[in-house]
């Protein structure tokens, strides 16, 4: 589970052979949630404050996170994304 960023103790990550449509994993205490990278379609769950950083820094960095899919599916290394500040 390569970790992508981490800040205000939320940390997203992206599984290599993980399954379609392109999305990403974020998790803070113990909720975590899984979010499509084209759509913002969301499962699971987190806290309202915790959720609303995690949406912002979505927005910010969908392009990233779109070449970083694409990165796991050839099995090449995950770069890291720049922390919400």
């Amino acid at each position: 589970m390569p970790e992508i960023c981490r800040f205000f103790g939320i940390i997203v990550f992206m599984n290599y052979n993980d399954h379609e449509p392109p999305h990403f994993h974020a998790r803070y205490q113990e909720q975590e949630v899984a979010i499509e990278i084209k759509t913002g379609i969301l499962q699971g769950k987190m806290s309202k404050r915790a959720l609303r950083m995690l949406l912002e820094w979505y927005e910010i960095h969908q392009e990233e996170l779109i070449s970083n899919w694409e990165y796991a599916r050839e099995r090449k290394p995950i770069q890291k994304i720049p922390p919400l500040i």
